[in-house]
């Protein structure tokens, strides 16, 4: 019986698994030094700022919190002088020794030890600015914007070299939401500009440090895959069952494992039953699993809707085992 690791790497060199799962489970996420010293708003809670000056609330009964872009709230209300707000965290020289500790407990046989980063090189560039302004800006400040990128990404890969300095991670869950439910937010020639080469280089550097990069795009990124090929990214968490799964598997060879598939918006309602919930995870398991590298799951992590967990980590559990025996590696 392989560990929920082995069984997870088995997936990724195309062998035979036990068994078909979300590759989330196989991972032992430890809170990293930025994470514990944030200061974080909770459901209904006042609204918070975090180390780079962003104001967050989080609203009750919204899944999670949010940045507000009121123009009093702005980190960076001024693209073309982004030098005199920007306020970058210190991220050298912080006290691991508390994660040290959680990683320590962490069984890697059994599990990969991972970090999160969140707030990747587009998520964080909006949060300062406010969505409406970064996307004015990309196209029409596009030095400046690459500027504060530039900035933005070396952030990152001091991160990296520092939590590998302390923990030596085996996954980093990388998080930058490139799209919404339609399409990509930026025009594919912008993102290829200014987003791509510095997203590279830090996919370059968890490669260098011996880090296996997880992204995190619970969005469309469809029009990007090949590009994501290119930048090294071991594997897309979050895939909206709204890309073209089938046709991504197809261009990219294998090239990029996937995680997701689960058409959440569709299932994830009061009106859903048990059994559609089983239809859908069979319909992912069946549809996106033959072409192999592919992990199903829900891309956001969960359904909201009382009751509807329950019945897809079951028939996870069962048909995923099941597909598995029935449709062997050859």
């Amino acid at each position: 019986m392989r560990t929920l690791r082995e069984n997870a790497e088995a997936i990724l060199a195309r062998q035979q698994p036990d068994f078909y799962f979300d590759f989330m489970q196989s991972l032992a996420m430890v809170f990293d030094p930025p994470a514990l010293r944030s200061t974080r708003p909770t459901p209904g809670g006042p609204e918070t700022k975090d180390e780079w000056g962003v104001t967050y609330i989080w609203p009750e009964g919204a899944p999670g919190a949010h940045p507000i872009a009121r123009p009093e709230t702005l980190a960076i209300p001024d693209i073309e002088h982004w030098e005199s707000y920007l306020q970058v965290p210190e991220v050298r020289g912080a006290d691991w020794s508390e994660t040290i500790q959680m990683a320590s407990e962490v069984d890697r046989s059994e599990k990969y030890l991972a970090v999160m980063s969140g707030g990747g090189l587009f998520e964080r560039s909006h949060h300062l600015m406010g969505l409406e302004n970064a996307l004015a800006n990309y196209l029409l400040y596009p030095d400046k914007v690459f500027e504060l990128l530039n900035v933005i990404k070396d952030y990152k890969i001091a991160y990296l070299e520092e939590v590998a300095a302390a923990i030596h991670p085996d996954v980093i869950f990388f998080h930058d939401d490139w799209g919404h439910k339609r399409n990509i937010f930026l025009p594919p020639d912008v993102w290829r500009k200014l987003i791509k080469p510095l997203h590279t280089e830090i996919v370059a550097k968890a490669h260098e440090l011996g880090i296996f990069f997880l992204h995190h795009a619970d969005c469309i990124c469809e029009p990007l895959v090949l590009d994501m090929v290119e930048m090294g990214i071991d594997a897309w968490q979050g895939v909206i069952a709204q890309n073209d799964i089938v046709e991504i598997q197809r261009v990219t060879e294998g090239r990029l494992a996937m995680v997701g598939g689960f058409d959440g918006p569709k299932v994830d309602i009061e009106t859903a039953t048990e059994s559609d919930v089983r239809a859908e995870v069979r319909r992912v398991i069946d549809t996106y699993c033959p072409a192999g590298r592919f992990f199903p799951g829900i891309p956001n992590g969960t359904l909201y809707t009382p009751g509807l967990m329950d019945y897809y980590r079951d028939e996870m559990e069962v048909y995923g085992r099941e597909w598995a025996i029935k449709n062997p590696v050859l």
